[in-house]
């Protein structure tokens, strides 16, 4: 069976300092309290939005996500697949994804995930919740993920992240000249008319705080560097919009390719085979597991991405160029 609703239910006074299994057994009669218990391990089912253990308690007015779930006969199951692995040692493996990589088996995607392939690589990672992965990428978004190869790993990770305390930072390219640096802080919930959207909503969106910086302008567009201090989903992408300032390649925030006035058609065109967000997760640094020393990761741009950058620098330099849009 595949299920594929998403639900979000306020735990009423009734269910105050309960478990969140037994909380979410009570709100999803539908589903048995092993199947609940398992989404909770998966990370699938989430308290406040925060992986928490069944055991857990919740508290009045906070709110139990059930994400859109993947195949109930999807087997997570290792596949051997080329890995960008940046570092690794006994607790942590350091990451650095492609474009086009899904993070987690999924119906339409299950094979040829990072799952598949950190299974094949590290097969005790079938242990692990969510075979170690504590935070995510979207799929066509480039960059550093941590994995946590044991459960202590994973519950420093996690509580890091709860904390607040794991520093990831971001590179994009923005349509539009932007004119300064600044801090976005607007709530982020599911759109109201496009459930595979996420929107900046009012009323029941979750806490959303996304730092920027200008990195370099170009004429038409504006390289950014990001810093996050929350991990909603589709975060950059939805607070650029909220600018007016989506990312190049966004098809899903950005719209039909948006351009200003003054864009080459050269550009144009180029810039319409740029068929992703633009994207990447460069930096990442928390605390070792084992240690609690400050570890810090980079990985470089990728090869499309810095071609991006190398075609607007060299559009800005070709002044002889008059067929504009």
């Amino acid at each position: 069976m595949t299920l594929k609703k998403y639900k979000e239910i306020t735990v009423p006074e009734n269910l105050e300092g309960e478990r969140l299994d037994v909380a979410a057994a009570v709100l999803f009669p539908t589903f048995s309290r092993n199947r609940l218990q398992q989404w909770i391990e998966q990370g699938a089912l989430r308290f406040e939005n925060k992986i928490m253990r069944s055991r857990d308690k919740v508290f009045a007015g906070g709110e139990i996500t059930l994400e859109e779930r993947l195949d109930e006969e999807i087997r997570w199951y290792p596949q051997p697949m080329d890995l960008d692995i940046l570092a690794e040692d006994n607790s942590i493996i350091i990451v650095n994804k492609p474009a086009g990589m899904v993070v987690h088996p999924a119906a339409g995607h299950k094979e040829g995930t990072l799952v598949n392939a950190l299974l094949h690589h590290s097969p005790e990672l079938g242990k692990i919740p969510r075979a170690g992965i504590v935070h995510r990428l979207d799929q066509d978004t480039t960059g550093l993920l941590v994995v946590a190869k044991s459960l202590e790993a994973h519950h420093s990770l996690v509580t890091q992240i709860q904390k607040k305390e794991i520093d990831r930072r971001y590179s994009a390219v923005c349509v539009g000249v932007m004119t300064g640096g600044g801090t976005i802080n607007r709530p982020i919930g599911r759109h109201a008319a496009n459930r595979k959207k996420m929107a900046v909503v009012t009323e029941k969106g979750k806490t959303a705080i996304t730092h920027y910086r200008i990195a370099r302008k170009f004429k038409h567009f504006t390289q950014i560097n990001v810093q996050l201090e929350t991990g909603r989903t589709h975060q950059i992408r939805v607070h650029m919009e909220y600018l007016r300032h989506p990312l190049v390649g966004d098809k899903m925030y950005g719209g039909r390719n948006k351009f200003i006035s003054g864009t080459s058609k050269n550009l144009i065109r180029q810039i319409s085979l740029f068929n992703r967000q633009a994207l990447h997760a460069k930096s990442l640094s928390f605390r070792h597991p084992d240690n609690a020393q400050i570890v810090q990761f980079e990985a470089p741009l990728p090869s499309d991405l810095s071609n991006l950058l190398t075609l607007l620098e060299k559009e800005d330099l070709d002044i002889s160029n008059l067929d504009v849009y």
